[in-house]
């Protein structure tokens, strides 16, 4: 077979002043932010929604993100060695975020603002985040490539990447493919917003983020090299044990929006 690999080699800083190093993953990992904000404000203008509420509501999503993120990271890949030294668990700048902790955090962050916002339902809030927080997931994604992680299997697919900083094995671009699918999912779900607006099922958005991105995500993971070492000889790894309830739960509230939404009949 024809191969020509792609050697990446690319520098994970965009520049550096001093002291101060901007890099592409905290660009990408912010930009994720701004654009979800800009999507967002369109939303909640169209719905005549508040924008000191939305200004609200990102702030406890950034908090929620990062904190979910970093604990599920610490709790859910090594809670032996975090929990020994909690300190670490502050040190967010050495690495370590999970995207199932960000999920979680996210969900928490939602619920704590509705609980302040009577005015806003839960669900309905949700239903909006997550069309920007799979755009996110795309930029993250990007950002994990240019810091040559989170890399895929050796491989012999004309696309592979050799990732000079890690090795010279060609790999699955794993990081690459994740943020192509999370680009798809983000366009479906604004889609999937556009054509039932102002009918939206209530939680159909939601649950079909959580289907379609931890489907996805227990699927990419036979790409993937393990993160940790306990995962070397699992069946499933950490990330799909993760991504099913994540499934189950998508699946619960796609069927609880379509049941809502359909006409009682009447009994003879």
């Amino acid at each position: 077979m024809f191969i020509s690999e792609i050697t990446w080699s690319v520098s994970p800083e965009i520049f550096n002043v001093g002291l101060i190093s901007i890099r592409w993953y905290g660009f990408l990992f912010a930009m994720g932010f701004v654009l979800g904000f800009i999507i967002l404000n369109k939303i909640f203008s169209k719905e005549k929604k508040s924008k000191n509420d939305l200004e609200q509501l990102t702030v406890y999503v950034i908090f929620g993100t990062v904190i979910g993120a970093r604990l599920g990271h610490c709790l859910f890949y090594n809670p032996e060695y975090y929990l020994s030294n909690p300190v670490e668990i502050l040190k967010v700048w050495t690495g370590g975020l999970a995207s199932h902790g960000a999920a979680i955090g996210i969900v928490i962050s939602v619920y704590l603002f509705s609980k302040k916002k009577k005015d806003m339902n839960m669900l309905w809030v949700l239903d909006r985040v997550v069309i920007v927080v799979a755009l996110a997931g795309c930029l993250i994604r990007l950002g994990n490539l240019f810091n040559s992680e989170i890399i895929g299997k050796a491989t012999d697919v004309p696309w592979a990447f050799i990732f000079k900083s890690v090795d010279d094995l060609p790999r699955h671009p794993a990081q690459l493919y994740e943020s192509i699918a999370y680009l798809i999912i983000f366009l479906i779900l604004l889609m999937v917003y556009r054509k039932k607006f102002p009918n939206l099922q209530q939680g159909l958005l939601f649950g079909l983020f959580l289907v379609l991105v931890f489907s996805f995500r227990f699927f990419i993971e036979f790409f993937k090299e393990v993160q940790e070492d306990f995962e070397a000889g699992m069946t499933l790894n950490m990330g799909q044990l993760l991504s099913i309830p994540f499934v189950l739960i998508g699946i619960y509230f796609i069927l609880n929006a379509y049941k809502k939404s359909s006409p009682v009949k009447s009994s003879k």
